[in-house]
């Protein structure tokens, strides 16, 4: 190659820099979402020894969940991140080709010779001062070159690594929603304002056709009922935490694909979601309810009733009276798909499972989003 050529493929490669996307950064955002999972992991073998392991246990999954969409978030980025770079050392295929052929020009080539120009000693010497100005910006591009299939390499290899943990904090996770199930059924001590009539409450159920019917007559089922009410919830009112992690899918009054209206919202949940109570209340009634699938009902104080439906496990006793925060259910579905890495426009797809929430002051129904507090909405 002529030393007039080279100095015009060095100048088409130079004019044109490789420039790094510039965000936030992926590797960091997983490796802190790691050490969350890793947090929540030995945290889970303490809670099987706690004192209170059902208030540890929904810590350890509260933990868990985070822990593995702070996770998915982190994979999304750096996949994101290791396609644009792909992408944009693919687009500039022809440039890199072009300063590979320089450099090994300049290699195969010893130092006197490569200086030496056709015309003599001027031109030469011409030759020799364009030279000494282009090669540090030709160092700069090797080393950015370097660090940028470097960088590439590390995001390829942090995605398995990021993968790996994923599935371990995803296996943690079943093991605390096992080890909670099991401590839910073993627990005792509740308190309980009254004891439920099984024959009762199927005499409700078969002769009542909407929630309002049943929900008028939930004071037959309860035998020996204790007097009286929690203290109440009024000054809560607009602040009460949402009993599930997920997005409103359907505000009240707004009609579902079949043209269905209903006083509640619908919220999308991720599969396998833990449902807990937003205060301390009393368990009205759990179960099977009309068309609106598993149901549990709570009375945070006399005259008001917080109804989650679509649930597919249910926790607590009908008369027992349950502590704010605790868990009173798990949402249906698998959460395999947990380790699927997407993208942002497909997040909210991932929430396959949908909660209905209904608030009824003195048995008519009232808007949910009046009571609970959320910046979560469509």
């Amino acid at each position: 190659m002529k030393p007039g050529v080279l100095l015009c493929a060095l100048a088409v490669i130079l004019a044109g820099p490789l420039q790094a996307e510039i965000t936030s950064n992926p590797t960091e955002a997983a490796r802190l979402a790691s050490e969350r999972l890793n947090r929540a992991s030995l945290a889970l073998s303490d809670a099987r020894g706690a004192q209170n392991r059902i208030k540890a246990l929904t810590e350890v999954i509260t933990a868990f969940e985070d822990g593995l969409e702070a996770m998915r978030a982190g994979l999304r980025a750096v996949a994101s991140r290791e396609q644009a770079l792909s992408a944009e050392l693919s687009a500039r295929e022809d440039d890199i080709a072009r300063l590979l052929a320089v450099l090994q020009r300049i290699s195969a080539t010893s130092g006197p010779l490569v200086l030496l120009h056709p015309s003599g000693a001027v031109n030469t010497a011409r030759a020799g001062m364009i030279l000494s100005d282009v090669t540090p910006a030709l160092d700069a591009r090797v080393a950015e070159l370097r660090r940028d299939l470097q960088e590439l390499t590390d995001l390829r290899s942090l995605q398995q690594s990021a993968l790996d943990t994923m599935q371990r904090g995803l296996e943690g996770v079943q093991q605390a929603r096992t080890t909670l199930s099991e401590a839910m059924s073993e627990r005792t001590g509740l308190p309980r304002r009254f004891t439920e009539d099984p024959v009762r409450t199927a005499l409700l159920i078969a002769s009542t056709e909407t929630l309002e019917a049943f929900a008028d007559g939930l004071g037959e089922i309860a035998v020996g009922e204790v007097p009286g009410s929690l203290p109440t919830i009024a000054g809560r009112k607009g602040d009460l935490p949402m009993p599930v992690e997920g997005v409103i899918l359907r505000r009240a009054g707004q009609p579902d694909a079949a043209g269905v209206t209903r006083p509640g919202i619908v919220v999308a949940t991720r599969p396998r979601a833990l449902v807990t109570t937003p205060t301390a209340a009393t368990v009205r009634y759990r179960g099977p309810l009309l068309d609106y699938g598993n149901v549990i009902i709570l009375e945070p104080e006399s005259g008001i009733l917080l109804v989650f439906a679509g649930l597919d496990v249910v926790y607590g006793q009908a008369g027992e009276v349950v502590p704010g925060g605790n868990p009173v259910g798990l949402m249906g579905g698998t959460d395999g798909d947990l380790l699927v890495p997407v993208d942002v426009q497909q997040m909210d797809a991932q929430r396959t499972e949908t909660l209905y929430i209904e608030v009824r002051q003195d048995n008519i129904p009232v808007d949910p989003l009046a009571w609970f507090k959320t910046d979560k909405e469509e």
